[in-house]
């Protein structure tokens, strides 16, 4: 299906002004908020599988088009006319709508809370292709395995005092169970930087120097110990998934998500802070 280009741009103005927004402070959403959130995914301003086909490189260039996931305008929202089988997971993608990042509250009465972001990354942080098995019991239970695809994306957002916070947005490895309203599990998180990367001290996990040059008497203390030691080791993240629309003829499903990862660490120089991302998925079982 051809599109103007007017067509496209204003629907994707009108795409990057939603967000999903979740408050819950772990990713166990009730059926209720998916089933809110779940309005969006059949906004107007969205553009279906075969819509995002029918568009040429020209006029895709520049839209933000690539960074979105197709969402249904067909299907039904019973999830529950999806048949019991085993299928395989393609071209899943996850959309994110919404960062947030837990931070310390300022009064000492109060919890932790996640705080609302500003995004630095380029339209770039969506993602896209990936593969895995989705399992449906007769009893509406369901399992699935990502597998493979576009499964991380480096992505930079921005606290209200400045601060800048570098995570890679995954789902590496992940293995959810549950059912068609709410299936969750946890989720491999790659080291941001890899273990060849040299700090400005010429410091790597796997290259470079063990310490500082210019500080090798004092490479041993506590305090230059994390800044010395580089570590890549991978962290993990849990996520929440809900089936918002399916189209039993085309094979297509669609919903909403959360998850809670956490964020980079410097390669063990500092403490990772806890990302909530929320956002749209889409996917087709063949």
């Amino acid at each position: 299906m051809a599109l103007s280009m007017k067509s496209i741009s204003s629907k994707v103005a009108a795409r990057s002004s939603r967000s999903v927004v979740c408050k819950a402070a772990k990713p166990e959403l009730a059926a209720a908020t998916f089933a809110a959130a779940s309005i969006l995914a059949g906004s107007a301003s969205a553009l279906t599988f075969d819509e995002q086909q029918g568009l040429t490189y020209l006029q895709v260039k520049g839209t933000g088009v690539a960074n979105t996931c197709p969402v249904l305008s067909s299907g039904t929202t019973d999830v529950k006319s999806l048949k019991a089988g085993n299928y395989k997971l393609d071209k899943f993608c996850m959309e994110p709508t919404s960062f947030t990042v837990k931070e310390e509250s300022q009064y000492k009465d109060r919890e932790a809370e996640f705080v609302p972001t500003k995004l630095m990354t380029r339209l770039t942080y969506t993602l896209d292709g990936m593969t895995g098995d989705f399992k449906v019991g007769s009893d509406g239970s369901v399992q699935l395995k990502e597998e493979d695809g576009l499964d991380y994306a480096a992505t930079t957002v921005q606290l209200p005092g400045g601060e800048r916070v570098a995570f890679l947005f995954t789902v590496k490895q992940l293995e959810a169970k549950g059912t068609l309203d709410s299936f969750s599990g946890d989720f491999l998180v790659p080291s941001y930087r890899g273990s060849s990367f040299l700090d400005p001290k010429g410091r790597g996990g796997s290259t470079g120097y063990d310490n500082a040059v210019a500080l090798p008497a004092a490479s041993d203390t506590e305090e230059l110990e994390k800044e010395n030691d580089k570590k890549t080791a991978a962290l993990k993240g849990t996520a929440v998934f809900s089936v918002a629309k399916v189209d039993t003829e085309t094979g297509e499903i669609a919903g909403v998500f959360e998850s809670i990862q956490p964020s980079d660490t410097d390669l063990g120089a500092k403490a990772p802070k806890d990302i909530k991302i929320t956002g749209l998925w889409y996917g087709q079982l063949n």
